[in-house]
């Protein structure tokens, strides 16, 4: 099954290059584009005609705003497969301990990994939380080893595996 998914990210980068104070968020959208992207991410194929006629707008009107926003870099659109086409059967929730002068390294050796799906830092018990998917258990243990196993400054992993997907989205609400 594959799911056509439209991805917004709001751009904190802003000012010149070399520039280290916080910019404020990027908010170069209004009412109309909120609507044409709440749209679209019901369900990404929608025809911009059909856009235009739900929304009560040009189809001009929503092939600029849309181009303009993917000029932007404001929004994606990417076709999703899901983990189970991929041929991933196996999912896990990976907590992970680090010292604190390898943690870059090691979440940037984590982000280039396949299996990884997302990697953040975090707050609390542990450093990074990573969710990975995995063709088998074999995969799962092969990962553990031999990937986190010799990953330089990690000191506890724990593994959570996911029995069953109920919701896997990448859909949210803009403000």
């Amino acid at each position: 099954m594959t799911r056509r998914s439209t991805r917004v990210e709001e751009d904190g980068q802003t000012g010149e290059p070399g520039d280290l104070r916080a910019a404020p968020p990027k908010t170069a959208i209004d009412d109309t584009d909120r609507e044409i992207l709440r749209v679209l991410q019901v369900d990404g194929r929608t025809s911009n005609s059909e856009v235009a006629r739900r929304l009560g707008v040009t189809e001009t009107t929503v092939r600029k705003r849309l181009a303009a926003m993917l000029e932007s870099d404001l929004v994606s659109v990417v076709a999703v497969p899901t983990p189970r086409l991929a041929g991933y059967t196996v999912s896990a929730i990976i907590g992970i301990s680090v010292q604190l002068k390898s943690l870059q390294s090691v979440a940037q050796a984590l982000v280039q990994r396949r299996e990884v799906r997302y990697c953040g830092i975090s707050a609390g018990r542990y450093d990074l939380m990573v969710e990975a998917f995995f063709t088998d258990q074999e995969h799962l243990v092969t990962f553990a080893t031999e990937v986190l196993g010799t990953l330089e400054g990690i000191t506890d992993v724990e593994t959570s595996l996911i029995l069953k997907i109920e919701k896997f989205s990448y859909e949210w609400q803009i403000p």
